[in-house]
């Protein structure tokens, strides 16, 4: 990949017709986290049916290069279940970050890194007051990729069995 693909992506908010592109996407990076990690909760599939339904559920924002889809991310105002708002910092309108993935051909290349600037900036201006998420508490749970996203671990719980590390981005 070079720069130049890096400087082109744009972001837009997701559409029906970009449904199929999105699920595979998403697809092909739990596959390449199982490869690398083994199999865990990150190796669930998703369905075009799963994709066009978080559209009605949550701001679906893509980052293209050309025509090509390389970045996904879900903001959602409704708390997800394995959330546990007591971690976090009061604030009136919080986000919820329930989806980031990178086209596994793209990943390292600092796409990731944009989509949650992208995220942040869709936020502001909303407006909310915080981005929260909650990570696997493993190496495939991404926790140092949110961290030099300027995210603040808040705290870590067992939900279902499932050892997590929640997140939060406060807003200016």
């Amino acid at each position: 990949m070079m720069t130049t693909d890096i400087d082109r992506l744009r972001f837009r908010d997701a559409s029906l017709d970009d449904v199929p592109v999105i699920a595979g996407l998403q697809n092909a990076a739990a596959g390449a986290l199982t490869a690398r990690f083994g199999a865990g909760h990150w190796s669930s599939l998703s369905t075009e049916r799963n994709a066009a339904l978080a559209q009605r559920h949550a701001r679906v924002r893509v980052g293209r290069s050309g025509k090509r889809i390389l970045t996904v991310v879900r903001l959602a105002a409704k708390k997800p279940w394995a959330i546990d708002v007591s971690y976090f910092t009061p604030v009136k309108r919080p986000l919820y970050l329930t989806g980031l993935a990178v086209s596994v051909a793209h990943q390292g290349y600092g796409l990731g890194r944009l989509a949650m600037e992208d995220a942040r900036e869709v936020a502001r201006a909303l407006p909310a007051d915080a981005i929260r998420l909650d990570a696997y508490d493993s190496p495939a749970g991404a926790g140092d990729f949110y961290t030099k996203c300027g995210f603040t671990e808040r705290g870590r719980v067992v939900y279902r069995g499932d050892p997590l590390v929640y997140y939060e981005l406060l807003l200016e």
